[in-house]
């Protein structure tokens, strides 16, 4: 059914995200108290009408490439056809390359748009639906899960009937937790970061790691006093230290200090989980040098919010 657009714009925020969490490779994700704004609006006029400030302005495209304008094309082909034209004002707040989510925003705002921008659109795209296009996209669900959902999220692939299915649940994080990201002025793609990686581990990491991972979802709901067990990673960390030297000596310095820190994602940003205050968190920023900027973050509770522009 052809849908009917809205004449009037509006507005999606997405948070930022960290996925693994140290050993939850490809399958744990967090939602962040740090968020992208993305204002959009049909037009009669063919074509795209794009303004890009905040983080990474100068970088983003302002062109049918630009990411948050691909996931609306996505998300209105599946609901059936797309506007003629569409304006879109884009502010970054989430840093490009730091591991923090940002495609995973980009990718997750821009099919929330295109729901909100057709009439009856969040019953023709349900949150499974719209977390299997953004899986499909991303080329992995958890940060896309965490962008969605909010909180702390496991999230995996699935084949059924010959098809990849996307699936997720959400994990109520133990309100005690606080967060710190370090982020340095540095980047890191993703795609660079996997290449890194062996095509085989010694059997006793594996096991280490699925201990770990079971370990950290219990110790994010209910035992934060589990979380540096917990965050110890044997998987990933350690095989791309040559690219983030900076962030691994970081990281292996507040390990050793008891903090539970690790790299967010595919870094080069080190985050840290904490129950102190902002005493402890001074503490940290000064360990952590010039090299990184410290963020306080904390949770976000919810995933994308769409409201009336």
């Amino acid at each position: 059914m052809k849908p009917t657009f809205k004449a009037q714009p509006m507005q999606v925020q997405i948070p930022a995200t960290s996925a693994n969490l140290g050993p939850g490779f490809d399958c744990l994700g967090l939602a962040l108290n740090m968020h992208d704004r993305y204002i959009a609006q049909v037009m009669d006029e063919p074509g795209v009408d794009i303004d890009v400030t905040g983080e990474g302005a100068d970088a983003v495209p302002t062109n049918d490439k630009n990411l948050v304008i691909k996931a609306m094309y996505k998300g209105f082909d599946f609901l059936g056809g797309r506007p003629r034209g569409i304006s879109l004002r884009q502010l970054n707040v989430i840093p490009h390359g730091r591991g923090l989510g940002s495609s995973a925003a980009a990718i997750v705002g821009g099919l929330a748009l295109a729901r909100a921008l057709i009439l009856g659109g969040n019953e023709r795209m349900s949150q499974e639906e719209l977390l299997n296009i953004a899986n499909q996209m991303e080329g992995h669900p958890d940060n896309v899960a965490a962008a969605i959902y909010g909180g702390a999220n496991v999230a995996w692939q699935e084949s059924q009937r010959n098809n990849i299915v996307a699936q997720s649940l959400n994990i109520q994080v133990d309100p005690r937790i606080g967060v710190l990201a370090f982020v340095p002025s540095t980047e890191f793609s993703t795609s660079k970061a996997r290449k890194m990686l062996p095509e085989l581990i010694p059997h006793q990491d594996a096991v280490r790691n699925s201990i770990n991972t079971a370990v950290l979802v219990q110790a994010l709901q209910h035992r934060p006093d589990l979380l540096l067990a917990a965050t110890e990673d044997y998987l990933h960390q350690s095989y791309r230290k040559d690219a983030m030297p900076h962030s691994f000596a970081l990281m292996t310095k507040l390990r050793k200090a008891g903090v539970a820190a690790f790299i967010s994602g595919a870094g080069p940003t080190v985050l840290v989980l904490h129950t102190g205050g902002d005493a402890e968190a001074a503490e940290l920023e000064r360990a952590a040098g010039e090299k990184f900027e410290m963020i306080p973050m904390g949770v976000s509770r919810t995933g994308v919010t769409i409201i009336t522009a």
